[in-house]
C-alpha cells in the first residue's frame, strides 16, 4: 500500500537549504514566512535535517534526522523543541491540518464544523 504523505517544508542544516512545497503557494505569504523561520531556527539550534509533513488524514508530523556520523545533532534538543514548537505553534499547526483537509483532501467544511463541535 503507497503511503500517502506530503512534505509541506522543511530545512537541512547540512545543506543550509530551505525547501517549501508549490503545491501549497496558495497559502498566505505570512504563513509560508513562518513556516520559514520555524524550520531554519529549528536546524540552526540543534542541526539535521527538520520536516513538517501532512499524514493521509491530514494532520501534521513534525520530523527531525541525521546523518549517522553526525556528532553535532542534539537528539534531546531536537525533542523538546518540538514539543515547544507544537505548544507554541499549536493554532498554527491545527490550521494547517484545516487548510489540508479541505483544499487538498476536499473534505466538506460542513463535516469539518460538525467534527470540531463534537469535541
Amino acid at each position: 500500500m503507497e503511503e500517502k504523505r506530503i512534505v509541506l517544508c522543511g530545512a537541512n542544516a547540512y545543506e543550509k537549504k530551505y525547501y517549501f512545497n508549490k503545491q501549497f503557494d496558495g497559502m498566505p505569504q505570512s504563513v509560508k514566512d513562518e513556516l520559514h523561520i520555524i524550520c531554519v531556527l529549528f536546524t540552526e539550534e540543534v542541526g539535521g535535517i527538520f520536516t513538517i509533513v501532512f499524514e493521509e488524514d491530514g494532520s501534521l508530523s513534525l520530523e527531525t534526522n541525521a546523518e549517522e556520523d553526525d556528532i553535532y545533532y542534539d537528539e534531546v534538543s531536537s525533542g523538546l523543541l518540538i514539543g515547544e514548537i507544537r505548544r507554541k505553534r499549536q493554532e498554527l499547526l491545527e490550521s494547517l491540518s484545516l487548510y489540508y483537509r479541505i483544499f487538498i483532501l476536499k473534505e466538506s467544511v460542513s463535516d469539518l464544523l460538525k467534527e470540531g463541535e463534537s469535541l
